[in-house]
């Protein structure tokens, strides 16, 4: 039993691969963010070079896998329990590990690694993943209607996604390549009214039958109109229209707003997540 790690993008696609592949809906961080890398480079998320682990058990099938884009926290996907307490002990020894700045993994997960990081830790967000269990208007509907978003609109997603990012701590800024990709497969839709864009919501390809929205963002001043519900109906139309069997999000779990807009859309609980970081 022991972990392996690497900044070989493809052994860890040919290692790890099929092992989160075989759970889209719990390693759904995993599977794209290593799509997004395999697609666009490994300089995708940022300029930090990207690093790569996964679990052999005992009987020599790899049992899962974890991954680090710099500047973001390493993620962990589905791992047995033994393979969280061994990476708790190689924390204070593997090089790739040394300079993480966080971990984001299932909550009993990160108590353990927050434990064994040998350093104060805090938790820097809770988040809960949803699975859309069927999918309901919203009530009342809001005025207004849903497109799909075009490179005409590069310059007000750069903008609204970036003040997104900068609204719930997430580094850097709004990728040009990363939304001119998802505006090739068409998986961004803006919600228009009276012909102006008053808020956004995105999704990943499908991969391995699951689909994830978001990001989804209204600007404060359209705020409390519906809006996001509505943007969110669409995009998850859209992302079951685009060959997804399993529509997922995350929400932030000090947001009762928006998890309280997903659930009344069909969004049903599936887990909890933490993010810890040094204190």
């Amino acid at each position: 039993m022991t972990w392996t790690f690497t900044t070989d993008l493809t052994a860890y696609l040919a290692a790890a691969g099929p092992a989160a592949a075989a759970l889209p809906v719990s390693n759904t961080l995993l599977l794209t963010v290593a799509d997004g890398l395999r697609r666009r480079g490994t300089d995708a998320y940022g300029d930090g070079a990207p690093f790569f682990g996964w679990w052999t058990g005992a009987d020599g099938a790899v049992a899962g896998g974890l991954l680090c884009t710099p500047p973001y926290p390493v993620v962990l996907g589905v791992l047995p329990g033994e393979a969280v307490r061994a990476l708790g002990a190689a924390l204070a020894g593997e090089p790739l590990l040394a300079g993480a700045h966080g971990f984001n993994a299932r909550r009993p997960d990160a108590d353990v690694l927050a434990e064994a990081w040998g350093r104060p830790t805090r938790i820097a967000e809770e988040l809960r993943l949803y699975r859309l269990a069927g999918l309901v208007p919203p009530d009342p509907a809001p005025a207004g209607r849903a497109r799909p978003a075009s490179v005409a609109d590069l310059p007000l997603l750069l903008e609204w996604v970036t003040a997104f990012n900068t609204e719930v701590n997430v580094p850097g800024t709004a990728s040009e390549a990363r939304l001119r990709d998802r505006i090739s497969y068409g998986g961004v839709r803006l919600w228009e009214h009276a012909g102006v864009p008053v808020s956004l919501a995105g999704f990943s390809r499908p991969i391995g039958s699951a689909s994830r929205v978001g990001p989804v963002y209204t600007p404060p001043e359209h705020r409390g109109r519906g809006y996001a519900a509505g943007v969110t109906h669409a995009v998850s139309e859209a992302a079951y229209a685009a060959g997804a069997s399993e529509v997922l999000l995350f929400t932030d779990l000090a947001n009762p707003t928006s998890n309280g807009v997903y659930q009344r859309l069909g969004y049903t609980p599936v887990e909890d997540r933490a993010e810890i970081v040094p204190a």
